[in-house]
């Protein structure tokens, strides 16, 4: 809990919202437990209309909406950040339930340095295994790291060579280093490569990334493909337009993923991809894994 309600940083969170208007309450509710209060929620709503019923989450909530059939993630993350009035910016999945320190040690990191800021993310079993109990010690027993992700620092800063550790679950930035890089680039269409994009542009204009501790988050279980066939036709757009504007391919464990499967034929060093068949609708409906945490 706060000792003094007025403590609130100049941090404005930023989620977005499609059909996930459970994991939405979750969100906010802890949110509420912040030991630092954000300045203000901004919720994009990828979607006509709010879900009703919200809960308080204890800082002034602002909505914007985006259109889009396909998810427009990237034009939803400019839209939030358009309208958030906060001096950093704290992109949080709305699968996400922050830990009581997030925001205030995103905030502390911020006041130290100017970079790209990741925090940790714990993966929840499914709902059936947590129960009603959503408080920090029972999220931080259940909560699993993801095998992929490098280990946060158990207190302070420490440098992350490589910005494309970056994640859309969890990161902050300065809201003017978000600008002065244009935000995200908005023809990424549909899923995958728009932050590693805007990682990869950060970089280069100079902002290093760091991961900070304490700024833990809890990521609520949902169904994954393994691999993400359904993104399949996304996967293989933006991948495409990553190489032409970097000279390097992204989301490259997934591309191997496609190729391994005899979708498509690829390596590290092929200059483009050539599709040999687009998946199936009985594959694409067995890539489901309804129990995996990790895609």
């Amino acid at each position: 809990m706060r000792a003094d309600p007025s403590d609130v940083s100049s941090a404005s969170v930023l989620t977005l919202v499609r059909d996930r208007a459970d994991r939405l309450r979750n969100l906010m509710v802890g949110l509420a437990r912040q030991s630092v209060r954000p300045r203000e929620l901004v919720i994009a709503w990828m979607q006509p209309d709010r879900a009703p019923d919200l809960p308080d989450p204890d800082c002034p909530v602002r909505h914007v909406h985006v259109a889009g059939e396909a998810m427009p993630l990237a034009a939803a993350r400019n839209r939030a950040a358009e309208a958030a009035t906060g001096d950093l910016l704290i992109f949080l999945d709305v699968d996400c339930i922050p830990s009581p320190t997030l925001v205030g040690a995103y905030g502390e990191a911020a006041a130290q340095i100017e970079g790209l800021l990741l925090g940790e993310v714990l993966y929840l079993p499914p709902a059936s295994e947590t129960g009603d109990a959503w408080d920090d010690e029972t999220l931080a027993r259940l909560g699993q790291a993801h095998p992929a992700r490098p280990p946060v620092p158990p207190e302070g800063l420490r440098r992350e060579e490589d910005p494309g550790q970056l994640w859309g679950l969890s990161f902050a930035l300065p809201a003017r280093a978000w600008h002065a890089a244009g935000g995200m680039d908005e023809t990424y269409n549909g899923y995958g490569g728009e932050e590693t994009d805007l990682a990869a542009r950060l970089s280069a204009g100079g902002l290093p990334t760091f991961w900070v501790a304490q700024a833990r988050a809890y990521h609520q279980h949902h169904p994954v493909h393994v691999p993400p066939l359904q993104h399949f036709d996304a996967i293989l757009a933006n991948a495409g337009r990553f190489r032409r504007t970097h000279g390097r391919w992204c989301m490259t464990y997934w591309l191997g993923q496609f190729h391994t499967a005899g979708l498509i034929a690829w390596d590290a060093d092929a200059p483009a991809i050539r599709v040999i068949r687009r998946p199936r609708p009985d594959e694409i409906a067995a890539a489901l894994k309804p129990n995996a945490l990790f895609s």
